[in-house]
């Protein structure tokens, strides 16, 4: 399997639907970076441009991955070892593009009803098991901006309950998609 898992700090929407720069969760980190172990992601990118986003970052990996934290928890060091960290959603394709040798599919999530390039769950499962490069883009805040939906080659289906309230978090959100995607069947 040949999925890449990544979190969009920027650009995002806030409230009011203005494009913003997201602040990092430590806790989006080790939880993501949990699933994307647990769903055997080849990678989890962070993608912010702000400095002291990435300074947070790369210490919460750094702790995990080479501090007292490594030796604590093996198993959290497992999944912190996925995480990196860039600075655009271009560069992180650009990472993966070299690490494959081809360009991945980006396939980007949503939790409003996108028309443009919409994928099911079913689709997306076979696209993956075909062993095709994916680059799974979550958004934070309150979700990805329209141009990166507009990048996209295709916009996963929305989750969806049994009642109309549709705003999980991030970490809900992956975890579920990443089940339904990459879970035994």
């Amino acid at each position: 399997m040949r999925l890449y898992i990544g979190l969009v700090h920027y650009p995002v929407y806030n409230k009011n639907y203005e494009t913003i720069a997201s602040a990092i969760s430590t806790w989006d980190l080790h939880d993501i970076a949990r699933v994307a172990r647990t769903y055997d992601a080849r990678q989890f990118i962070v993608i912010t441009p702000l400095e002291d986003q990435k300074d947070l970052a790369e210490k919460v990996v750094r702790h995990w991955t080479e501090g007292y934290g490594a030796n604590y928890n093996i198993h959290r060091k497992e999944a912190i070892e996925l995480v990196s960290v860039v600075s655009s959603l271009s560069l992180a394709m650009d990472a993966i593009s070299e690490i494959e040798s081809e360009r991945p599919l980006l396939i980007a999530t949503d939790a409003s009803e996108w028309k443009e390039r919409l994928v099911s769950f079913e689709q997306t499962r076979n696209i993956i098991n075909e062993g095709k490069p994916v680059f799974l883009i979550f958004g934070t805040a309150w979700g990805l901006d329209k141009e990166v939906l507009a990048q996209a080659d295709y916009v996963l289906e929305p989750i969806w309950g049994r009642k109309t309230y549709n705003h999980l978090s991030v970490r809900s959100a992956a975890a579920i998609i990443l089940d339904r995607l990459a879970g035994r069947s």
